[in-house]
């Protein structure tokens, strides 16, 4: 697995090794993540506790600044937690692009950032100069953290999770902007479009739901239920970042629920993640494609 670990730079955080995009053979079930100074590996089957100690050691290796080499199993219930080497750490603070996000290991199944998303929160950045951003399934903020780092007016963060929304908080206090330019909603997406539109209209609309939420959230039956509604909340020739993980689904699938529910939106472009998340199947991964709503 190691050799096919290519790059030198182990200044920011970022996926080291993206075995589940089926691109390396007999390793589909292995990702490898930086976190300074941790290295998470993510495994999805059982795997010998040897070979998982080997990794470790060569990992360490590869990378002076790893204090310690933890292991999260996917596989197991509960998707636990262990260190194999080095210290115990459960937070720490890693930089992506001059910005600071915190990260918690060992707590849940996802860390706070999800490095798959790098290129959209650079993208986003660049773009919202002066702009007025809604960011809906905002989970800990971290694209409100790039807009206001971009020079945004306002971003209004919207989460079904106050804990998650506390640690966005936490993420902006800790990069030193002005959260008075920030609103965190702790509501329910579909149950509270009117309490959206009184901070809009909006200059871009940012949606990277879950795909599958127990009791809340089944993306292909709801993405519909938030394009019907572009209308009420953005301006027009505002833009939209919208953002399906399902591996089920392809950006086909956005294309087409677009064109059905909020025809007025063009399509523009996408952003495809870092290179390392490459996938032997296309449509697989993260599809996030870019519309601007004009209407007629």
């Amino acid at each position: 697995m190691l050799e096919h670990i290519t790059t030198t730079d182990f200044s920011e955080c970022q996926r080291l090794f993206h075995g589940r995009g089926h691109g390396y053979a007999n390793f589909s079930h292995v990702n490898v993540d930086w976190l300074p100074p941790v290295v998470l590996i993510t495994i999805y089957q059982e795997v010998e506790n040897d070979w998982l100690c080997e990794q470790a050691e060569q990992l360490k290796s590869l990378i002076l600044d790893c204090e310690s080499v933890q292991v999260q199993y996917r596989c197991r219930q509960f998707s636990p937690s262990e260190v194999i080497l080095g210290e115990e750490i459960t937070h720490t603070i890693v930089p992506e692009s001059g910005l600071l996000y915190h990260i918690e290991l060992g707590k849940a199944q996802n860390t706070g950032l999800f490095l798959d998303m790098k290129n959209g929160r650079d993208w986003v950045r660049k773009q919202v100069e002066n702009k007025n951003v809604l960011n809906l399934f905002s989970y800990t903020c971290a694209f409100s953290v790039a807009a206001l780092a971009g020079g945004a007016e306002k971003v209004v963060n919207v989460d079904l999770s106050k804990a998650s929304l506390n640690k966005g908080r936490d993420n902006h206090r800790l990069n030193r902007q002005d959260t008075k330019k920030v609103v965190f909603e702790g509501v329910d997406i579909f149950k509270s479009y009117g309490r959206l539109k009184k901070y809009g209209p909006y200059d871009l609309l940012i949606c990277d739901p879950p795909s599958f939420q127990k009791g809340s959230v089944n993306i292909e039956r709801d993405y519909r239920k938030i394009m019907k509604r572009i209308p009420q909340l953005v301006k027009p020739d505002g833009q939209l970042m919208m953002c399906l993980n399902s591996p089920d689904l392809d950006a086909e699938f956005l294309l087409t629920e677009m064109a059905r529910e909020c025809p007025d939106c063009q399509y523009q472009t996408s952003i495809t993640p870092p290179e390392v998340f490459k996938e032997a199947h296309a449509g697989k991964g993260l599809k996030v494609l870019i519309f601007k709503y004009i209407p007629a």
